[in-house]
């Protein structure tokens, strides 16, 4: 307290001496002083409430626990005179145990008088629920059953209380109610069947189907409540839980699958189209099931069944699985076609699953695909294999049909511009057509893989052609009588090689979106140029057969008397040239080209020859002018040859043809001069 009070003082000190600094302060000391006691009086005042206050609380703290003293005691009172009670009532107790089992027993006898009315009623309610079962009262034969199981039930629940382990007495029980069972089972029997029918039955009775989803749904309340007492009592009665639901989802699985499995109505062996009908079939029934589903059966189940979604499901994965089936059996190519066709495009088109009536309820993109990407590789693959066999036997059969049509004693058709031509190429190129529109149904790819295999194909082919232009060729040598049409079919040989050119061109631009070159274009168009060039020369061969004993007169004594073995080349080769006018361009030109080479040929191998010596100059002369005449003959010859007109016309523009042409007939002249 001391040292409490010599702080008080020194603050106080420290108050005054700050107050007191200036001499002016000197005059509001009583000020000072009113202040100061007034501060003074309010911190007593509180200090006084609360010190007020704490004693407040005290005093009310000590009369609570007075009170709790007083109560403690009286509890402990009573207590001890509860104790003292049940003492004295224990034995009491003891003496009731007769009374318990009174009423256990009329317990027992009260549930028992109450049920055997419906004892000794269960064989007529049996004859009744077999009887509505067999109308197809199918509701009302449920509530019998109902009736009967909760009878059953009931005992066996009063048995198994009493004595569980007395298994007499329920075997009892089972044998008189054994009929209940086989009911359950018959009225199951009938909605399945119902329900096996439903896309009918959903048409022409709906309240029949609804009727069986009532039962169903009655059958699930009844399994969950008896599950629930077995967890509570450990009974359940017999045949529960039914599980009916479960049920009725895999008979409608059941319905659907067999639908699907039973579209197939003929075999590849009553009808090649066998696939695409049962392909289409399927389709129909698809979308005409589903459309149902969508505007009556979803009316008919309730709402958290998702109806529509499960039926769309189970109808996906029978068509899935029926699909599978089929892409292992053994397909031909074009069977295979319609099944990826089909698959890939048609089942997810506005044509089935995709149709404006379906779409609004499911989404397709979340369908899993039909057939698994290794099935469809493998398919293709397949396809591919068989196509290519299939191609190659038809461009063999194809050649030897042309083949044949080389020995007609008939000229080969002409086209619209009086070409000569056959009709290979358009054969050849309809097959190609045909099956890449085919290929390109499936896949882009696919097409673009089956163009390249035709092109592919078509060098082989091409090759082949060759081979056998050449034995043609050979074949005619060793009798140049026959074929009687030998030049005009060489003529159109020579042509359809320009056509299959502008066909592959044509395909190219029409199935493919690539921009490179195809490996095989390259040796495609060195073969149609040999063929060309080897076609070409067998034409200019039949013509300088025919000229050779002329050819070997120039530039000899005969020749020098006044030969008219250049007369004879010039009408032979005007006669000629006049059948090579079907030739198309470039070759026509080509070929004039080669017909003047050789001409200026045949003149230069007699003056290498020297099949003439000269006796004098004027022979000398004379010679030479007779070159120079001939020169100007084959000039107008060949310009005769390029003002035709028509078919195969060779009207050469100044090109490199006419350049050449003119070239070899001044060397011609030039040479004459020389000699």
């Amino acid at each position: 307290m001391e040292e409490t009070s010599r702080e008080a003082v020194a603050t106080a000190v420290q108050r005054v001496a700050g107050m007191l600094q200036r001499s002016d302060q000197l005059d509001k000391v009583e000020q000072y002083r009113r202040r100061e006691a007034r501060k003074k009086a309010s911190v007593e005042a509180r200090l006084k409430a609360a010190i007020q206050s704490q004693l407040d609380g005290v005093r009310t703290g000590l009369t609570q626990l007075h009170t709790a003293l007083l109560d403690v005691k009286d509890i402990q009172s009573s207590l001890a005179n509860v104790s003292k009670d049940w003492r004295q009532s224990i034995n009491t107790i003891e003496n009731l145990k007769d009374v318990k089992d009174a009423v256990v027993q009329h317990s027992q006898l009260a549930a028992a008088v109450e049920n055997l009315k419906n004892i000794f009623s269960v064989p007529e309610i049996v004859m009744e629920t077999q009887q509505l079962t067999e109308q197809g009262e199918l509701l009302q034969a449920h509530r019998k059953l109902m009736e009967l199981e909760c009878s059953r039930d009931d005992l066996m629940y009063e048995q198994y209380r009493m004595d569980s382990k007395n298994t007499s007495d329920m075997n009892l029980i089972s044998i008189y109610f054994e009929d209940v069972q086989r009911l359950s089972d018959e009225l199951a029997k009938q909605l399945w069947m119902v329900l096996q029918r439903s896309m009918v039955t959903v048409r022409r009775d709906p309240t029949m189907l609804v009727s069986v989803v009532r039962i169903i749904e009655r059958e699930e309340k009844l399994d969950r409540r008896m599950v629930d007492r077995k967890k509570q009592t450990g009974f359940i009665p017999p045949g529960r839980p039914k599980h009916w639901k479960d049920k009725m989802f895999q008979v409608l699985e059941g319905t659907v699958s067999t639908r699907i499995e039973g579209t197939q109505a003929v075999t590849r062996e009553a009808d090649k189209m066998w696939l695409v009908r049962l392909l289409e079939i399927t389709r129909k029934y698809v979308l005409d099931d589903l459309i149902v589903v969508k505007n009556l059966m979803v009316q008919c189940f309730p709402p958290h069944y998702n109806t529509f979604n499960r039926f769309f499901s189970l109808y996906h994965n029978a068509v899935s699985t029926r699909v599978k089936e089929l892409a292992l059996e053994d397909l031909e190519a074009n069977e295979i076609v319609s099944l990826l066709t089909w698959v890939l495009n048609t089942y997810k088109s506005v044509e089935m699953m995709g149709h404006p009536d379906l779409c609004s309820e499911f989404d397709i993109n979340q369908l899993e695909p039909l057939l698994p990407q290794e099935v469809v590789d493998d398919l293709l693959s397949k396809y591919v294999k068989t196509f290519t066999s299939n191609i190659t036997g038809w461009l063999r059969k194809a050649l030897e049909t042309d083949k044949k049509d080389w020995l007609k004693e008939t000229e080969p058709e002409a086209d619209q511009d009086g070409y000569y031509q056959t009709t290979l190429p358009a054969i050849v190129f309809q097959m190609f057509e045909q099956n890449l529109q085919v290929a390109a149904q499936i896949d882009g790819d696919f097409k673009e893989q089956v163009l390249k295999l035709c092109l592919k194909q078509m060098n082989s082919f091409l090759m082949r052609y060759r081979e056998e232009v050449v034995a043609y060729k050979e074949e005619h040598l060793r009798d140049r009588q026959l074929p009687q049409c030998y030049i005009q079919y060489m003529i159109a040989i020579v042509n359809n090689c320009q056509t299959f050119k502008e066909s592959i061109n044509s395909l190219k631009r029409k199935y493919s979106q690539a921009l490179d070159p195809f490996d095989s274009d390259a040796a495609i168009e060195r073969t149609l140029g040999e063929v060309v060039k080897e076609g070409c020369q067998f034409l200019l061969d039949e013509v300088f057969l025919d000229l050779e004993s002329h050819l070997n007169e120039l530039l000899t004594r005969k020749w020098l008397a006044g030969s008219h073995a250049v007369d004879t080349i010039c009408v032979t080769v005007e006669d000629y040239f006049n059948d090579f006018n079907k030739v198309k361009k470039p070759f026509n030109q080509d070929m004039t080209n080669e017909a003047l080479r050789r001409v200026v040929v045949e003149y230069l191998k007699a003056v290498m020859q020297k099949r003439i010596t000269f006796k004098n100059a004027d022979e000398r002369k004379e010679g030479a002018e007779r070159m120079i005449k001939e020169a100007e003959q084959f000039k107008f010859l060949f310009k005769k040859l390029a003002a035709l007109k028509g078919p195969g016309s060779f009207c050469m523009e100044k090109d490199s043809g006419q350049r050449n042409m003119t070239v070899r007939l001044i060397g011609l002249s030039k040479l004459s001069l020389l000699w």
